[in-house]
């Protein structure tokens, strides 16, 4: 889920990296005023339960500073900035998620919050992080959608009949099949319908 996570937003930043200023921060019809605004979002909602993550796993005291992660609200103002730190964050996801075990994922996580600590099973807690960019990625690509720049395929990752669709993709991150799942998947021919 790391992984699909960094890919998913790499091809996802890198199609609005092809929108003008303007049509970035334009307000739009979503749950956020803007792309500009949704992504920050994801980005600083990243940083705050990473931050609780990394903090629980070395177990060190919870962030009490953990709010400054939202101020500002939009740290960035260009995509260009945006994607840059997005795939810096994203690479941190995964090599933390490289170090988890069942064990770990059994662990609790003090997450701060207005009114007091929330603990949190590790598991559950990323379970929420993952589909928090899901939720919001999907978001954007819905806003992308009423500009020149046509939203990307961000569902061709966990097929293996997909491969080749992804592996240009995964040749700009530096990521590989083997590394991900472990094997190198064979692309499996279709077989003819039984009657």
């Amino acid at each position: 889920m790391a992984y699909n996570n960094a890919w998913a937003n790499y091809r996802l930043l890198r199609a609005c990296n092809a929108l003008s200023q303007d049509d970035f921060v334009a307000t739009r019809t979503s749950f956020f005023p803007s792309i500009k605004a949704t992504l920050n979002h994801n980005l600083t909602v990243d940083w705050y339960y990473l931050d609780a993550m990394e903090r629980s796993d070395r177990n060190e005291p919870v962030n009490e500073a953990a709010w400054q992660f939202f101020d500002p609200e939009e740290p960035f103002e260009t995509c260009q900035e945006l994607q840059i730190a997005q795939q810096k964050t994203d690479q941190r996801l995964i090599e933390f998620c490289k170090t988890l075990t069942d064990t770990k994922l059994d662990h609790s996580v003090n997450v701060p919050r207005q009114d007091g600590i929330y603990i949190e099973p590790l598991s559950r807690l990323l379970n929420h992080l993952f589909q928090h960019q899901i939720h919001h990625r999907g978001q954007v690509h819905a806003m992308l959608s009423g500009t020149l720049i046509e939203p990307p395929q961000l569902d061709e990752f966990f097929c293996i009949s997909d491969t080749k669709l992804r592996e240009n993709d995964f040749r700009q991150l530096g990521f590989s099949e083997a590394e991900i799942w472990g094997i190198t998947p064979h692309t499996p021919h279709p077989t003819p319908h039984l009657r």
